[in-house]
């Protein structure tokens, strides 16, 4: 049979939308991908050596209910531990905090080239390829620590990072070419909300595996895998555009086509107009506002598993659990304020700028009260959980404003604009998990309070930036011939591929934002 017959054959039999395929790919994507990154905030714990103090300091540090024994009991305890674990590892707090922010080196350095290579050769090898990478490094890891110890980790810890950079920006491409905009909120939800997925996973199952003295190197065996088997698959079902897409049906390529204004879909792009990107004020109040959610959110994924088991004083099952109870509630109300930005768009009550910046205040402000609040329940572990159950919900709006502005403001240009947030805002991956290494040596709920009073600062700072000169508009700079170039531009042409691009041409009517 002929390539046209099967074509005709797949099209009658998957009646699924492929951008839903997409979708539920991506979803899991982005879910291993977090399990991968976030499993050594739990593993690290059995990884150290602890030895259990055998009293607290009043208003201090927390009590451990599981030293409420006799002193005989306590030492079977700690030699169990001890005897129990593969192997324990003499780390520091600033140690712990080095290797715990070392993903986020490499994670900073691919993000841009990532975006340029999925504009180049297409979002689907770029992004399929850079999570293997990162799947085959976490199956590495233990033996890579065996060998090498912290400088080990420290090293393949990068190299996962590195081949995660990418995903973000291959991700928004993708959605750009697949997603209209009504359904982008919605379709943002699913798939960034696979990073819940992962935040829920990866504490939960990573808790299960450690129960009782488990090998903490499954952990890293059964998140590597499962990432493998996610590529298989992957490289099968999902392609990077709908018109490469084999077995699309013909009635939603063309609905895609007419409902997506990215170019990218219908002509060869002109190069990227970094002289007017590195020049646009809309892009770098983005930017603040990605590190602000991305210094709050990191801190949480990093660091929450450490403040439940040396401070509240969990074990390390229940320590799996308590972390994955945020992201639960996260995942959950991303959909619905997803679905609510979508349908007040979809009904004209506000436009896409005034959502996207309702939805930055309610994912910054928000967490960044409850967050104070948690650090002044003390030792009250109910109440700590509770508010921070509540301050990861509200943080979910950023998936309905932040995270899929890149495509609002320049929708050709969507994964390098996207890489080029993403990978600023990272560099808080780097500083939040050392930074708290050094404000909390002694594990103290004073430290710990000054390490949440940073989030709260640096929430509440970006988000007025971006309120005053955010915007949800497609920018001049992304498509010049259509829109010519603003009145107030006086840096020369942008360098395309049109002939007629050579005259400046001036759209008054067009929402033309000021550049630097």
């Amino acid at each position: 049979m002929t390539l046209t017959g099967w074509r005709l054959i797949l099209n009658r039999v998957i009646f699924i939308p492929q951008r839903y395929v997409f979708g539920i790919m991506g979803l899991f994507a982005l879910a291993n991908s977090f399990t991968m990154r976030v499993c050594l905030s739990i593993t690290i714990v059995t990884m150290v050596t602890h030895v259990p103090a055998t009293e607290h300091i009043q208003g201090e540090t927390c009590p451990d209910p599981s030293l409420a024994i006799s002193d005989g009991s306590i030492n079977k305890t700690v030699s169990a531990v001890i005897e129990t674990a593969r192997q324990k590892y003499d780390w520091d707090e600033k140690t712990q905090g080095l290797l715990l922010s070392a993903f986020y080196y490499g994670y900073v350095l691919t993000h841009l080239p990532g975006g340029l290579l999925a504009e180049k050769f297409g979002g689907k090898w770029t992004l399929g390829l850079s999570l293997l990478s990162t799947s085959v490094a976490t199956v590495l890891t233990p033996w890579v620590v065996s060998m090498w110890g912290a400088v080990g980790l420290f090293i393949i810890r990068v190299v996962e990072g590195l081949g995660e950079g990418p995903v973000t920006p291959a991700f928004v491409l993708l959605m750009a070419r697949w997603v209209p905009p009504s359904e982008r909120s919605r379709f943002g939800a699913m798939i960034f909300g696979g990073a819940q997925i992962g935040n829920i996973a990866g504490p939960y199952i990573s808790g299960l595996l450690l129960a009782d003295g488990g090998d903490w190197a499954n952990v890293f065996y059964v998140f590597g895998g499962l990432g493998i088997i996610w590529f298989i698959f992957f490289s099968l079902l999902c392609y990077s555009t709908p018109n490469s897409h084999p077995f699309i049906s013909d009635e939603e390529r063309n609905y895609l086509n007419a409902n997506i204004v990215a170019s990218g879909l219908h002509k060869k792009l002109p190069p990227v107009p970094f002289k007017a990107l590195l020049r646009s004020v809309q892009l770098w109040v983005l930017v603040a506002a990605a590190v602000g959610h991305d210094w709050g959110y990191f801190t949480m994924i990093t660091d929450l598993p450490k403040y439940f088991s040396d401070v509240l004083k969990f074990n390390i099952k229940d320590t799996g659990l308590m972390s994955a109870l945020p992201y639960i509630a996260m995942y959950i109300c991303s959909f619905i304020f997803a679905s609510f930005c979508d349908l007040c768009i979809k009904k004209k009550w506000h436009s896409i700028t005034t959502g996207r910046k309702i939805y930055t205040t309610l994912s910054s402000t928000t967490p960044a009260i409850f967050i104070i609040l948690a650090s002044y329940s003390g030792c009250d572990r109910t109440q700590a959980v509770g508010y921070f159950v509540a301050s990861m919900a509200f943080m979910a709006g950023f998936y309905s404003s932040v995270k899929i502005n890149a495509m609002d403001i320049a929708p050709n240009y969507a994964g390098t604009c996207s890489a080029f947030v993403n990978g600023l805002a990272a560099v808080s991956g780097i500083i939040t998990p050392y930074l708290v290494g050094l404000l909390t040596p002694d594990q103290t709920l004073q430290q710990w309070r000054l390490a949440f009073w940073t989030i709260f600062v640096v929430l509440i700072g970006t988000n007025i930036l971006y309120v005053i000169w955010g915007s949800g508009e497609q920018q001049w700079w992304d498509d010049v011939d259509k829109l010519g170039y603003p009145e107030n531009w006086k840096h020369g042409q942008l360098k395309t591929r049109q002939a007629d691009t050579e005259k400046k041409v001036v759209h008054p009517k067009h929402d033309h934002s000021p550049v630097l």
